[in-house]
């Protein structure tokens, strides 16, 4: 019986949202018309490319044990930089809002490091101080970029019938789990998140890898910024408010244990589908006329989702614990 327990809890932790994912396309395909059309299923990957970039630093950053509050302002100040840098091309504009955000994690990781600053204040601080910096840049208006440029190129555009957007993400999600699999650095990781003072002992090189991880989650929300300016044609100072309870979400949804140690890059991207899914189909309940959810009602659907799995994930955490000790 424990066996069964403990084989039907890991199956759940590694495969459920997988599982999950795949009922609620049948669900939706099954419901709506076009719902597997090409323009929804494009819109979807052009959208959440953005989500999926933000949660893939924060699955990292989670994985070391830590917390990164601040990926919502950084995309919002990597938006605004871009879109600056946007009568350049795409290349400087990309490269001007990535390095804002890289500068913004590199400080997250000497706070948290070098000041031995917890993560959750070190993150909040960086929050609100790219939020401030964003308004200011901005003087608290839109930034329109230059559609004369080929900056749009980046958000807008299609490679082999495929959004570019999404290209960057799934590049970016192929190196993530190269990196965790593969390298001393996911493998330190993951040890961070495990147990701190025994990797320390090890001589891991805790620190600089704590330090490339929020680097990392920096750089990626930024560029989520990036391709937020180019896909709607202006930097946006107040956007990314609760892209960090999203990327929180999927990350949890996807099994990544929010005490540290434990994580998969591949279910972090399937929870950020089922995520993005869920309010795919919300959308198509409105055109229905079922129900009449407004924009608002995502943050409601998001942090009860998120309270629902995290209470899930922490009963299985605390059965597993008792049946190891027992």
């Amino acid at each position: 019986m424990m066996t069964s327990r403990k084989s039907l809890s890991e199956f759940i932790g590694r495969y459920g949202v997988i599982a999950a994912l795949v009922a609620l396309i049948i669900f939706g395909a099954l419901r709506y018309d076009n719902f597997l059309g090409e323009f929804n299923i494009l819109t979807f990957m052009r959208y959440n490319s953005m989500f999926a970039l933000v949660s893939l630093g924060m699955a990292f950053v989670i994985m070391t044990g830590g917390i990164d509050l601040s990926v919502g302002a950084v995309a919002a100040l990597g938006s605004v930089v871009s879109a600056m840098a946007s009568p350049y091309g795409f290349v400087p504009g990309l490269l001007a809002g990535a390095g804002v955000g890289l500068v913004a994690g590199l400080l997250n990781g000497l706070m948290v490091t070098r000041l031995g600053i917890f993560p959750f204040i070190a993150t909040l601080a960086m929050m609100l101080a790219a939020k401030g910096t964003a308004l200011l840049l901005s003087g608290n208006a839109s930034v329109e970029v230059d559609y004369d440029s080929t900056f749009t190129v980046l958000g807008q555009g299609d490679l082999f019938a495929f959004p570019i957007p999404a290209w960057i993400a799934l590049l970016c999600f192929i190196a993530g789990s190269i990196v965790l699999n593969f390298t001393e650095i996911g493998r330190t990781t993951l040890a961070i998140g495990g147990n701190e003072d025994a990797t320390r002992l090890m001589g891991l090189p805790i620190d600089r890898v704590k330090l490339m991880v929020y680097a990392a989650s920096g750089t990626l929300a930024a560029i989520a910024g990036v391709i937020l300016a180019s896909q709607f044609g202006a930097g946006q100072p107040i956007e990314g408010q609760g892209w960090e309870l999203f990327a929180i979400a999927a990350v949890v949804v996807g099994g990544t244990s929010l005490m540290g140690g434990k994580g998969s890059v591949g279910t972090t991207l399937a929870g950020v589908a089922l995520l993005g899914l869920i309010f795919n189909i919300l959308n198509f309940e409105n055109g229905l006329g079922w129900i009449s959810l407004s924009a608002y009602w995502q943050s409601v659907v998001r942090g009860v989702f998120l309270l629902i799995v995290v209470v899930l994930q922490t009963r299985l955490g605390r059965r597993d614990l008792e049946e190891r000790l027992g």
